[in-house]
């Protein structure tokens, strides 16, 4: 069985590939793609001899090429585009951050049999498309986000019928006790330090703002069809229990797994039960002490204005994507305050900007669109 990764460089990419290392032998790896780390991105062909690499930088390709083993090719973007129409796999991840995981979407919907998806900018950009399009009618999603994995667990097996609403939690960050008013001085670096998880520096930084629980609310609404009145968050500190389904009967189901982004790999590369050797299980006495508190509109202002976004609009949905996606880089070079962040989503929130959101093409250019007008305002 192969598989293709798409970030592989990245923190899920590497997750992934150790997961495949230490349970999965007989998964080969198929096809690496990576943004701008070379370095690692040799060092991973050539201990996983995968058939095809992929980098998204030309300076870097020579360096590259002078130093890869002999039985794997390095191609081109539109020898990628070609392979993937032309070839099908059983598995793929998707694990690019921001927009840009849309830029090979479409050709990998008609590669792949079973997506593991890890971008949820990717369903945030382009979930009217999936809902009205059955863009995945022949491909298989399962979602590797903790919450979203959790769910689909639930849902696989059993009945939406009987739900009342769902609670995705939020570890609510390193800054979850504090007023936002008083995090102006906050630097990058302790944005990212995030309590429970290892992340990249972007869902870190999402995580502190509670960004990361509002693109995740649309990612639950595309991906399950659950109004967005039936989704609700919680702050939960200890970051074990990653959904809670209250169902009609008054009786609630809480899924919880350790904080380990192996879990939903580990399950997704085991889709046809290639391996029964498993991961280590969460203890009992893991259960003490949990603790729920509900989100202060004080403390975390992003989520108010959230609530209060009309969402029936894609635009309203990619407007407030991709001014945060900027606003965080913009916070990570030191040009804006922390607490500038939600200024910057507000201000580009109120922008008429109209763009015909029809295709994933149309929808990467209105990315480039918004992209370029905010970067002429900060």
């Amino acid at each position: 069985m192969n598989i293709n990764i798409f970030g592989s460089t990245g923190i899920i990419g590497c997750k992934s590939l150790q997961v495949i290392n230490d349970y999965f032998p007989s998964i080969k790896v198929n096809l690496l793609c990576a943004n701008k780390n070379y370095k690692l991105l040799l060092i991973q062909a050539n201990k996983f001899k995968p058939n095809y690499i992929y980098l998204n930088d030309e300076k870097n390709l020579k360096n590259l090429k002078n130093k890869l083993n002999k039985k794997t090719k390095l191609l081109n973007k539109n020898e990628l585009i070609d392979y993937l129409n032309g070839s099908k796999s059983e598995l793929t991840i998707l694990a690019i951050s921001g927009y840009k995981s849309l830029n090979f979407l479409d050709e990998i919907v008609k590669n792949t049999n079973n997506l593991g998806l890890v971008s949820k900018e990717a369903i945030v950009s382009a979930g009217h498309l999936f809902k009205k399009n059955k863009y995945f009618t022949k491909t298989n999603i399962i979602p590797l986000d903790s919450e979203h994995f959790s769910l689909f667990e639930y849902f696989n097996n059993s009945k939406y019928n009987n739900v009342n609403n769902i609670i995705i939690t939020a570890s609510g960050g390193p800054f979850y006790k504090y007023k936002f008013k008083d995090l102006k001085n906050i630097t990058f670096n302790q944005a990212v330090k995030h309590p429970k998880w290892n992340m990249g520096y972007k869902n870190s930084i999402d995580s502190a703002t509670l960004v990361n629980k509002c693109l995740e609310v649309i990612e639950a609404h595309y991906l399950f069809d659950i109004p967005y009145n039936k989704i609700k968050i919680l702050i939960h500190p200890e970051a074990l229990v990653h959904s809670i389904i209250n169902k009609n009967n008054f009786v609630s189901s809480m899924n919880l797994f350790k904080n380990d982004m192996r879990i939903p790999i580990y399950n997704f590369l085991n889709l046809l039960n290639l391996n029964k050797k498993q991961i280590q299980s969460l203890e009992y006495n893991s259960f003490e002490n949990f603790r729920f508190f509900e989100v202060k509109n004080s403390n975390f202002p992003i989520y108010k204005y959230f609530n209060e976004l009309d969402k029936s609009n894609p635009s309203n949905i990619i407007k407030f994507n991709v001014s945060n996606e900027i606003a965080v880089n913009l916070f990570k070079k030191n040009l804006i305050k922390y607490t500038d962040i939600y200024k910057i989503i507000k201000k580009v929130g109120s922008l008429n900007l109209y763009s015909p959101l029809k295709t994933i093409k149309d929808i990467i250019k209105y990315h480039e669109k918004l992209e370029k007008y905010i970067n002429q305002l900060f």
